[in-house]
C-alpha cells in the first residue's frame, strides 16, 4: 500500500515539471578575410583574429623611417645654407666678374634646379668654405669660396674664390683685390653692441 502511494506521488511530481527545451548550439564563425566582401552583421560568438598575424612589425619600418628623417635633415641644412647671404653675395659677385663671364657667359645661375651647397658656413666661429655648381650661356663650372675671420672682432678675409671648369682648369677670380672686403658677412661685434644700446634707449627722452 505504501509503495503504491509513493509511486503515485512520484508520477505527479514528474508530470508537474516543465518540459525541457533543447537549445541548439551555434558553431563559431571564422573572422572575415580580405576579399570576403562587406560584413553585414557582427555575431557575438564570432572567432577572434589571430594576434600573431596582426602584430605590428616595427623593426621592418624603422630603417625606412630613419632614412626619411636623415634625408629631411640634410634637405633642411642645405636650404639654410642656400638662403644664406653668403651664397647670395658670392653669386652676385660672380655675375659681375669679368673672368667668370668670359668663361660662363651671361645669365649665370645655379646649375641644378635644386642646388646643393657643399661645405661649411659658420659665421659664429668665423669659418666659411663653400662650393656649388654654376652655369651660364657658354659653359658650367664649380665655384669655390673660402673666407675666415682672424679675430672675434675682425673682418672676414677671403682666402679663395675660384672657378673650376669642366675640363679641370682652375680660374682664380680674386685677381689681387678682394671683392668681398666691403661686405660684412657676419657683422662686427662693436656694431652689434651699438645697435643694442640704441634699441635699449629708443623711446626715451634725453
Amino acid at each position: 500500500m505504501f509503495s503504491r502511494i509513493a509511486h503515485r506521488r512520484l508520477l505527479l511530481l514528474r508530470s508537474s515539471r516543465p518540459p525541457t527545451v533543447l537549445i541548439p548550439r551555434r558553431g563559431l564563425v571564422a573572422a572575415p578575410k580580405p576579399g570576403d566582401g562587406p560584413l553585414m552583421e557582427r555575431r557575438p560568438d564570432r572567432a577572434l583574429p589571430n594576434v600573431e598575424a596582426t602584430r605590428f612589425r616595427w623593426y621592418r619600418t624603422l630603417p625606412t623611417f630613419l632614412a626619411i628623417v636623415a634625408a629631411c635633415s640634410v634637405a633642411i641644412f642645405n636650404y639654410q645654407k642656400l638662403s644664406s647671404p653668403v651664397v647670395s653675395s658670392t653669386m652676385y659677385a660672380l655675375r659681375h666678374s669679368q673672368k667668370a663671364r668670359d668663361y660662363l657667359g651671361d645669365e649665370i645661375y645655379f646649375k641644378n634646379q635644386i642646388p646643393w651647397i657643399g661645405g661649411e658656413i659658420n659665421q659664429l666661429h668665423g669659418r666659411i668654405d663653400i662650393k656649388f655648381k654654376v652655369k651660364g650661356t657658354k659653359d658650367s663650372g664649380l665655384m669655390r669660396f673660402a673666407s675666415n675671420r682672424p679675430t672675434a672682432k675682425g673682418m672676414f678675409e677671403t682666402t679663395e674664390w675660384s672657378l673650376e671648369t669642366t675640363d679641370g682648369r682652375h680660374i682664380d677670380l680674386l685677381d689681387g683685390a678682394d671683392p668681398f672686403s666691403a661686405i660684412r658677412v657676419g657683422g662686427d661685434l662693436d656694431d652689434l653692441d651699438a645697435e643694442e644700446d640704441v634699441s635699449a634707449t629708443r623711446g626715451f627722452r634725453k
